[in-house]
């Protein structure tokens, strides 16, 4: 059984969120605060986190900002906050995903499952390794090496968008094309989430991220993968 934290002070939000998961199957465990759920993530490992971004003390924001110094465990945002930038912060922080309150559970469901779906994809794929340019990846354990030096630090999110590119050097992609390929469903998600996501990748695989090497862009369209 897959289990999910819940990061959320509103006890009503928590008893909703939980009874949608526990009905669809996932374990629950419930933290109402930042330092808490740090602690859970440190000791207990869970699956999935869902965070609020609007905690006491230590906002979301911060809390995914530790948190991505100890673990790369998949993070989906409950956020009532409105603004694009908002959102951008949290994604350029981490998180592979967001819901925006109110929301229906039914949905929120729909998301946990389709992350949980692009990591099997994943680890199905299993002997699966893409070698373009000087960069390898090995798609089901998940690692990436750049010129020997190897990144353990991409989360599935990331992952599921550099190895979709590197299938296919050269090939441009829409930003509509990198939001399917990673959510798999037909979610309301604006484009510009997928460019929080590449500046992550590009941050941690790139020798130098302002001239990017691998991701390039291809302006007014998209994005591709290297094919030198």
């Amino acid at each position: 059984m897959k289990t999910i934290l819940v990061v959320d002070d509103e006890p009503k939000i928590v008893k909703l969120v939980r009874d949608y998961l526990e009905r669809a199957g996932f374990g629950v465990n419930v933290a109402a605060d930042g330092k808490s759920a740090l602690s859970w993530v440190r000791t207990e490992k869970p699956d999935m986190v869902i965070l609020d971004l609007g905690l006491p003390q230590m906002d979301g924001l911060d809390v995914t900002r530790e948190m991505r110094k100890i673990s790369n465990v998949p993070v989906i945002m409950l956020t009532g906050r409105s603004e694009e930038s908002d959102k951008l912060i949290g994604l350029e922080l981490g998180a592979d995903d967001y819901v925006t309150k109110p929301f229906s559970p039914k949905e929120l469901v729909a998301r946990v499952r389709a992350v949980f779906r692009r990591i099997e994809n994943i680890s199905s794929d299993s002997q699966e390794i893409l070698r373009v340019a000087d960069l390898t990846l090995d798609v089901p354990r998940m690692r990436v090496t750049a010129e020997a030096r190897q990144i353990d630090e991409l989360t599935p999110t990331e992952f599921s968008l550099l190895a979709e590119m590197a299938r296919y050097p050269g090939r441009v992609f829409t930003r509509a094309q990198l939001l399917n390929a990673v959510h798999g469903v037909a979610f309301e998600s604006y484009e510009r989430a997928i460019d929080a996501h590449v500046k992550n990748i590009r941050h941690k695989i790139e020798p130098n991220p302002p001239e990017p090497r691998y991701l390039l862009t291809v302006y007014g369209v998209g994005y591709k993968f290297t094919d030198r």
